[in-house]
């Protein structure tokens, strides 16, 4: 089992940057596959970004490719999400999410393992 706890989110205006982070407890990270969803008010949980378990391999959300770059520290056991050019409608609650299976998912239900999630307001 693995327990993820995200940090990183506040309050930034449009334009600016924000790094999430995403650390997780137990000895076989890197057996994971890692990923990041978000959820705005009154909206479903959306895909963001995902990553390999060795990291070579990423995938990002139409909405976020270009600006978000998602990236993982075995090392530290740790997933980041650097997000760049921030808008208003990238306001919601993000959540880390790892599962152990291979193949790189975008849907919710194929991640068994969440985070707390960390909140993320962008003014306008």
């Amino acid at each position: 089992q693995v327990q993820l706890v995200e940090s990183g989110g506040g309050l930034v205006q449009a334009g600016g940057s924000l790094r999430l982070s995403c650390a997780a407890s137990g000895r076989t990270f890197s057996a994971y596959k890692l990923g990041w969803f978000r959820q705005a008010p009154g909206k479903e949980r959306e895909f963001v970004a995902a990553i390999s378990r060795g990291g070579a391999n990423t995938y990002y959300a139409d909405s976020v490719k270009g600006r978000f770059t998602i990236s993982r520290d075995n090392a530290k056991n740790t997933v980041y999400l650097q997000m760049n050019s921030l808008k208003p409608e990238d306001t919601a609650v993000y959540y880390c999410v790892a599962d152990r299976s291979l193949a790189i998912a975008t849907t919710p239900h194929e991640y068994d393992y969440w985070g707390q999630g960390t909140q993320v307001t962008v003014s306008s």
